[in-house]
């Protein structure tokens, strides 16, 4: 395994150096810089060449050195850690969406109920940030400039929502969207959307 794989072992790969403490992010399945770093890392203690690739060598230490990953630990239920929330977050009831760890916490007077990995728009059609309401909601909507599928959209600034978007469960972050918040997680955003009501607060920042 190298950089620019992507593979389930990789995820496993992963996994284990999260286990070894060599790694905070969680599992992706992709071997990028971070992962590239946490093997150069554990080769260096390991008394193996430093490479920042996984030969068998350093596979068959790696596995002695770690326990088989859970499902869970393979697949956290966010990817992304979540932010400390922006402080207009911590009164009432509030989506507060990070764009620097990509996140999305729904919280209630302070407290975190619910997290999902968002993704946002491009350069192009930047998501906007500020504090907003959740104008309306849509259990099945249709954009109607893109005419492409937004479910469980909630609207808080003109034509921009948090919805779900199959695209963005299946390419993750090699996409974009059009200015609004992308969740991935279509069990839980239903959930939120059953949760979130007209007028709750979002905020959306840096």
């Amino acid at each position: 395994m190298a950089n620019g794989d992507e593979s389930e072992q990789v995820r496993e790969l992963q996994a284990r150096l999260k286990q070894l403490k060599l790694m905070t992010v969680a599992p992706t399945g992709f071997y990028g810089s971070k992962t590239t770093a946490a093997v150069k890392s554990f080769q260096s203690k390991n008394g193996l060449d430093a490479t920042g690739g996984v030969d068998d060598k350093t596979w068959k230490k790696i596995q002695s050195s770690s326990k088989k990953p859970t499902a869970d630990e393979l697949r956290p239920p966010t990817v992304n850690e979540v932010a400390a929330p922006d402080p207009r977050c911590m009164t009432g009831r509030v989506m507060c969406i990070s764009k620097e760890s990509r996140t999305l916490a729904w919280m209630i007077d302070g407290k975190v109920v619910s997290t999902m990995d968002v993704r946002f728009g491009s350069e192009n059609t930047p998501t906007r940030e500020g504090v907003f309401n959740v104008g309306w909601k849509a259990k099945e909507w249709t954009s109607t400039i893109y005419h492409t599928p937004m479910p469980y959209a909630m609207f808080f600034s003109g034509g921009q929502a948090v919805h779900y978007s199959a695209d963005f469960a299946a390419r993750g972050y090699a996409g974009a969207s059009h200015g609004c918040v992308n969740v991935r997680d279509k069990g839980k955003l239903s959930k939120l959307f059953d949760d979130v009501q007209v007028g709750d607060k979002v905020v959306v920042y840096w």
